[in-house]
């Protein structure tokens, strides 16, 4: 029984003494971007856009998982290939999940996956009927990541990539000829709810940065990222692929729990 009073203790004190460890980057980026969406139009869009993207990161000392949430804006503006015809796309994508840690020296490696929400609106400027497209999917996402720490000019250099990939979800569709009126006003379903796989949705989202401390409390982060979003359900395919140039700011701080 004194054993396991001890031990008891031991296992509190080691708890409380644990410290959290978060990581929040704030960056914004910007590049070329690539629409295509046959409810709306046969044609391909190509134009530039913005991106803002928060990464928050939580990992306690006395574990090997950590938490991940990233929430991205992108907005961008796209012209057919006769320069007549206009895009407007905006979307919000949420990404929350766990990953597991692996230390091998410098090397920082983690795997895991993240639940991704995507909500957004494609907009034809030269519709008259059914002139936007609504977007909402939510998808299960294997992620996994790796870092490299070293030294440049004496300075900690952190270079890191990240990859996520579909695996299965749902997403909201029109079905092929059906309009909106008939969707909302009439409430006539046709199959708009539709369950993706890698296949019918082969989404792919990857980061490349690098992180250099250039004042004693300041990290910059310079990196790109690349989201390309697919999908072919209901007689209709749809891409956006977005490209961005990233640079951002680190900020990291730890949390000790009161004794």
């Amino acid at each position: 029984m004194k054993t396991f009073s001890i031990a008891l203790l031991l296992t509190a004190a080691t708890t409380l003494s644990a410290q959290t460890v978060n990581t929040s980057v704030w960056q914004i980026g910007a590049g070329p971007t690539y629409i295509l969406d046959t409810f709306l139009s046969q044609e391909k869009f190509s134009g530039s856009g913005l991106t803002l993207l928060n990464t928050t990161e939580r990992q306690r000392d006395d574990k090997r998982w950590c938490t991940i949430m990233e929430h991205e804006l992108n907005m961008a503006t796209a012209d057919d290939r006769s320069g007549k015809r206009e895009e407007l796309q905006a979307s919000y994508t949420a990404f929350g999940g766990a990953l597991h840690n692996w230390q091998h020296g410098k090397l920082q490696l983690q795997a895991g996956a993240v639940a991704a929400l995507d909500l957004g609106v494609i907009y034809n400027t030269s519709n008259s009927n059914n002139p936007a497209q609504g977007r909402f999917s939510l998808q299960l996402m294997p992620t996994g990541t790796a870092a490299y720490n070293l030294k440049l000019w004496r300075r900690p250099l952190k270079l890191r990539y990240e990859v996520q990939l579909p695996l299965a979800g749902v997403m909201f569709s029109p079905n092929y000829g059906q309009s909106y009126y008939e969707i909302f006003s009439l409430g006539d379903y046709d199959n708009n709810i539709v369950q993706t796989t890698f296949v019918t949705a082969p989404n792919m989202r990857q980061q490349l940065s690098a992180d250099y401390l250039v004042g004693k409390n300041l990290t910059l982060r310079l990196g790109y990222l690349g989201h390309y979003q697919q999908a072919k359900v209901n007689n209709l395919k749809s891409h956006i692929y977005n490209h961005r140039l990233m640079i951002g700011i680190v900020r990291r701080f730890s949390i000790i729990p009161r004794p």
